[in-house]
C-alpha cells in the first residue's frame, strides 16, 4: 500500500480534559468524540465568518488532532493559545515531529475521510521516522477531492476571503447547526436562514490555465479556479451567473462545469443580493 505525503499540511494536538470542549466551543464543526469515528470537517472562522483555517478532526490517544495549510500553522496557533485562556487545555505543535499522508487502506493512525461518496480514503498520522517509505507526490489526493468538488484553503482560495458556505461545509456536515455559539457562527447563521448563498463550488474540467484564472461564464466573471490537476479544478463560482454551462471559458478556451455528487444547488440559482 502507497501512503502519499502531504507536506502541506501541520498537525496539532489538543490534549487535556477541557480540550474536546475548547475546540468545540471554537471552530464549525461537530467535533469526534471516539477513535471509532471518521475525521470530521471543520473551520475556524473570522468575526465576520470568512475561513481563517480549515482541516478534519479526528479523536485519539485521549486528544483532538486537526490538521491545517502550512500557510496559516502560525496564526492559527497563536489564535488557538488566545482563546485557550486558562483552560485545561495542552496544544501541541507537530510539525518536528509527525507528517500527514493520504491511503485507500488505513495505517498507523488511520481515519476514514467521510467527505464526499466518491472515496477519498483515510487521513493518515504518523511519527517522522515512520515515514521514509511514503511517497512524496500527493496527485493522487488532489486527483480524487478534485473530482468529488472538495476545495481546500491554500491549494484553492487564501485565508480571510472565503465564507464556509462557498466551500459547501453547511452541506459536507463542516458546520454543527445545533451547537452553540462560535466564533463567526451569527454570520454562518444568516446565510443558511436567509438562503444567501450565492457562491459554490464547481469542478471545471478542459482547463489550460493555471490556479487563479478566471471563469467566464454570460461574458462576466464568474470566480476563479482553484489548484489545476489534469485539466480539472474546482472553483467557488456564482451560480447566479451560470445560465449556460455550454458557455463557460477559462482563459478564452470552453470548458466544462458539473455539480459535485454532493451539491444541493443548482446552476442559475438566484439568491438575495444581501450575500457577500
Amino acid at each position: 500500500m502507497t501512503i502519499h505525503l502531504r507536506s502541506d499540511r501541520v498537525i496539532f494536538r489538543f490534549s487535556g480534559p477541557e480540550a474536546h470542549r475548547l475546540i468545540n466551543d471554537v471552530v464549525t464543526g461537530v467535533m469526534p468524540t471516539s477513535a471509532e469515528e471518521p475525521a470530521s470537517l471543520w473551520a475556524l472562522l473570522s468575526p465576520q465568518g470568512k475561513i481563517l483555517a480549515e482541516g478534519l478532526a479526528v479523536w485519539a490517544e485521549d486528544a483532538l488532532w486537526l490538521d491545517v495549510h502550512a500557510s496559516v500553522a502560525d496564526d492559527f496557533y497563536r489564535r488557538m493559545r488566545m482563546y485557550r485562556l486558562r483552560a485545561k487545555v495542552e496544544i501541541d505543535d507537530l510539525r518536528e515531529t509527525h507528517r500527514m499522508g493520504f491511503a485507500t487502506e488505513p495505517s498507523h493512525l488511520a481515519h476514514k475521510d467521510r467527505r464526499g461518496p466518491v472515496a477519498l480514503g483515510y487521513r493518515i498520522i504518523a511519527p517522522v521516522e515512520a515515514t521514509a517509505d511514503w511517497s512524496s507526490d500527493d496527485t493522487a489526493y488532489h486527483t480524487a477531492r478534485i473530482a468529488n468538488g472538495i476545495l481546500h484553503q491554500g491549494n484553492d482560495f487564501p485565508a480571510n476571503d472565503t465564507f464556509a458556505h462557498d466551500i459547501g461545509m453547511d452541506i459536507l456536515d463542516g458546520i454543527d447547526f445545533v451547537k452553540g455559539c462560535y466564533v463567526g457562527q451569527e454570520v454562518v447563521s444568516r446565510m443558511k436562514h436567509r438562503g444567501t448563498a450565492r457562491r459554490r463550488p464547481v469542478v471545471v474540467s478542459g482547463i489550460d490555465a493555471p490556479a487563479g484564472t478566471p471563469v467566464i461564464a454570460g461574458g462576466r466573471e464568474a470566480g476563479t479556479v482553484g489548484q489545476v490537476v489534469d485539466g480539472k479544478a474546482v472553483a467557488i463560482l456564482r451560480l447566479d451567473r451560470i445560465t449556460d454551462v455550454t458557455a463557460a471559458t477559462v482563459d478564452g478556451k470552453p470548458v466544462t462545469l458539473a455539480l459535485p455528487a454532493w451539491a444541493t444547488y443548482q446552476f442559475g440559482e438566484a439568491v438575495s443580493e444581501d450575500a457577500e
